[in-house]
């Protein structure tokens, strides 16, 4: 009878110190959207990515602030929208990271658009203390179906076929670090 029991015991240590050994300390690559990336002591992930189309009710909200001739794109370009979510999960204040990048399978890069200041979506960047979620959870952004903060990119029709498109999320908070996420189209 002891036999037994002290395997069972040498088995359970076993399992239980691989399962620590297995355990990442931080994640850098997401092969899907929904993926929690780790970068600068804080928590990224994207709630979903897709085209805007800015003659629908909804999609029309999201391009608040921009001037009117820049709304509507010229044939061969579409709005392209990422929705961040961000969580300061450390014990200190840190700042959200602001440089956001899209590369196509053809290492042609996009940036977001830079968003008028009255857009109630728009991703800001800003210090988060620990336990701060963005966007805020009475905001607009984060009281929405979504729950994210957009990032609003331009790009080419042709340049969507160039897939996967990554996002790369970059902070001076983890220099030299580079956290990036396959994005869906």
């Amino acid at each position: 009878m002891r036999r037994p029991i002290a395997v069972l015991a040498a088995v359970a240590a076993a399992l239980a110190i691989t399962g620590c050994g297995n355990k990442e300390s931080e994640t850098l690559h997401g092969d899907t959207e929904g993926s929690y990336l780790d970068l600068g002591g804080m928590k990224y992930q994207v709630q979903i990515s897709r085209l805007l189309n800015p003659g629908s009710i909804e999609d029309k909200y999201y391009l608040v602030g921009l001037p009117a001739n820049q709304r509507q794109l010229p044939a061969g370009q579409e709005w392209f929208a990422v929705f961040m979510r961000v969580e300061n999960d450390g014990e200190k204040p840190a700042r959200a990271a602001t440089d956001y990048q899209i590369t196509d399978t053809q290492n042609t890069k996009f940036r977001p658009v830079q968003m008028a200041p009255e857009n109630p979506f728009a991703y800001r960047g800003g210090v988060l203390q620990p336990t701060d979620i963005l966007p805020a959870p009475d905001s607009p952004a984060g009281q929405g179906s979504i729950q994210g903060a957009l990032l609003l990119f331009r790009i080419p029709t042709r340049n969507l076929e160039n897939r996967p498109l990554e996002l790369s999320i970059r902070t001076p908070a983890a220099p030299g670090k580079t956290a990036t996420v396959d994005l869906d189209v």
